[in-house]
């Protein structure tokens, strides 16, 4: 192996029996055997040395060139006459040319692009390889037109343009060095480009940022590169190599930096549809007179997003997962939160094409005709609520689609306020990342076009968040009209709050409505209170005259106690009074009490008898023994 512009020297050995013999030394050309030195033919810069002592022939050819590579023959001549020769050795020389040399910068972790050019040899092979080992191991792609990995890189050898591209995945420190680009242009003769690789270690780079767009929406993304140089976006495919996208409209901006190293450029990509999904990278291109660089500084992450569903506790909900179509015959799964290879969380086993699988209240059904697979959620609950994935299993896991399930509580808050009044309304949430209050008349209008705190531009409006009770609270103060309305507070799990504020004059009159009620409610107590003290008269003159008329009948009543008395002398059954008790004079309560004792003569025949008069309607009593 001869680098071109250098001297080389090789060697042939030869026997005892030849040392007298002439020495000759040819080349094999494509259709002939030309002869390159000899004792009657020596051709320019090439020189011959005979060591009989060491029966060794040295062969010197200075500022080689690629037309020196090729098959060269070490000889004798053994008879004069006949041109007869005998062959001692072949050397193979194959010369290498160094076209150039180019040096890049690329970003630990980030990724770098590399372009070797070699327009006239479109269809020869090319290869790269570090000349920390000699390049005693090439990289090749072994097959043209397509990208092959080799190692820690991929290789992709464009017949058309006769270009090597070769893409550094993944930046290393151990990357970092000389490397040869080439093209073998002939069995004996390669030409190559010398790269210097450094690789920086930047704070600032790589960067890794996550847009999120709706399906069929605008995206614009927004990349800063360091250096003046052209812009490159592209798309990275399933074998994570990134293919320049030339569909974008790229629109550069002011720079950002005061020194101007910087300058900021916008991607916008409309109508985004399911194979817009996936990771991008921006970087600037560097041009050299036959390498290309681009160094990838810039990591964006696409995010589709379909409609929110929304669905009250209870209820079922569909999740829908339309996919590229090219992905019709590989698994699919739906997963809630993360749906990565190392963490990942399916709700199902996966499901291929027109079948369906079924796991508790989860239905997962795949319908290649429309390129959708759909999960079905039966009798939902607050913890079925979150981000849920539509995930596609290649040698990683895709996921390049999510949709929010969002649960209604059934239990409503409802709030009435005057204006000018403050209100603190209380949620609950579970994620800390996705708690969100929201005003609009439908819950799902939260996650595109709702009102929330984080838009409110109102200082009337404050947040504090208890994390540990899983309680965030929203405080309104000095309430208005324009207040009223439908909120939804919590997370992924949603309570509705209706709010009513009501003007001033409403106040007034409802405090109007309450006086009146007082007051009626007092008259009320007035005439339940007169009411009450007239017919406490009205009994109390009625126990008077009941008074007056007892008197009288008491009256009577002692006069018959006196008969009474005259005639116990000869009845021996009749009630005794005795002569020394005496009638109470002072009425109590218009009762009059008195002793009455029952005596039995001994020669009585029959029991003690008390005869009440007939026509008596009023009673006294008093304590009554038997004797």
């Amino acid at each position: 192996m001869v680098d071109t512009g250098t001297t080389e020297t090789f060697s042939c050995e030869y026997s005892q029996n030849d040392i007298n013999n002439p020495t000759i030394i040819f080349k094999e050309g494509k259709d002939s055997i030309e002869t390159i030195y000899s004792r009657w033919k020596k051709k320019e810069r090439f020189s011959i040395s005979d060591d009989k002592h060491k029966n060794l022939l040295s062969v010197r050819i200075t500022a080689v060139r690629p037309d020196d590579g090729g098959v060269y023959l070490c000889g004798v001549w053994i008879d004069r006459h006949s041109y007869s020769y005998y062959i001692i050795n072949t050397v193979h020389l194959h010369i290498i040319a160094k076209v150039g040399v180019s040096s890049v910068n690329g970003y630990s972790q980030g990724g770098l692009m590399i372009k070797c050019e070699h327009p006239q040899y479109k269809n020869k092979p090319k290869y790269i390889c570090n000349e920390s080992d000699g390049c005693s191991e090439r990289k090749s792609p072994g097959v043209q037109d397509e990208w092959m990995e080799n190692g820690d890189v991929s290789l992709y050898d464009d017949t058309r343009a006769g270009v090597l591209m070769v893409f550094f995945r993944e930046l290393k420190a151990a990357d970092a060095g000389t490397y040869r680009c080439g093209v073998k242009e002939s069995d004996y003769t390669e030409s190559f480009t010398e790269l210097q690789l450094s690789v920086k270690h930047d704070a600032k780079y790589p960067k890794r940022v996550t847009e999120s767009v709706y399906l069929g929406g605008e995206v614009i993304i927004t990349c800063q590169i360091p250096e003046k140089h052209k812009v490159q976006f592209c798309k990275e495919d399933d074998n994570h190599i990134c293919q320049n996208i030339s569909s974008s409209k790229v629109t550069e901006m002011s720079g950002s930096s005061e020194r101007n190293e910087e300058r900021v450029v916008t991607v916008s990509i409309s109508n985004v549809s399911v194979r817009d999904a996936g990771v991008y990278w921006c970087g600037a291109e560097t041009r050299d007179t036959d390498l290309t660089f681009i160094s990838l500084n810039t990591q964006i992450q696409l995010n589709l997003i379909m409609p929110p569903v929304v669905r009250r506790e209870g209820e079922s909900a569909e999740i829908f997962c339309p996919y590229d179509s090219i992905y019709k015959s590989k698994l699919k799964s739906l997963c809630k939160g993360k749906c990565s290879t190392r963490d990942r969380n399916p709700l199902s086993e996966t499901v291929r094409e027109e079948k369906e699988t079924k796991t508790d209240r989860l239905t997962l059904k795949d319908d290649v005709t429309v390129s959708v697979f759909t999960g079905t959620i039966t009798a939902l609950t607050a913890e079925d609520a979150g981000k849920y994935w539509c995930a596609v299993t290649l040698e990683t896991e895709l996921n390049y689609l999510h949709t929010h399930l969002m649960v209604i509580m059934n239990e409503e808050l409802n709030l009435t306020k005057f204006e000018g009044d403050d209100v603190s309304i209380q949620c609950k949430h579970q994620d800390e990342d996705q708690k969100s209050f929201c005003k609009a008349h439908e819950a799902s209008m939260c996650v595109k076009d709702g009102v929330s705190l984080e838009t409110i531009r109102d200082d009337r409006f404050s947040f504090s968040d208890e994390a540990s009770a899983g309680v965030f609270t929203v405080n309104i103060t000095d309430l208005r009209e324009e207040d009223s309305g439908i909120y939804w507070c919590g997370d992924h799990v949603i309570t509705k709050v209706h709010l009513n504020v009501s003007k001033d004059k409403d106040r007034n009159f409802s405090r109007i409505i309450i006086i009146i009620i007082i007051i009626y409610v007092c008259v009320i107590l007035l005439l339940i209170a007169g009411f009450t003290l007239t017919v406490c008269k009205l009994r109390h003159k009625r126990r008077g005259r009941i008074s007056t008329s007892d008197k009288r009948k008491k009256k009577n009543m002692m006069s018959s106690c006196a008969d009474s008395r005259h005639d116990s002398l000869s009845d021996p059954g009749s009630v005794q009074i005795n002569s020394n008790d005496e009638l109470p004079t002072i009425p109590s309560d218009g009762l009059l009490y008195t002793a009455v004792s029952f005596q039995k003569h001994e020669e009585s025949l029959s029991e003690a008898t008390v005869r009440f008069s007939k026509n008596e309607i009023h009673s006294d009593y008093t304590s009554v023994s038997h004797r």
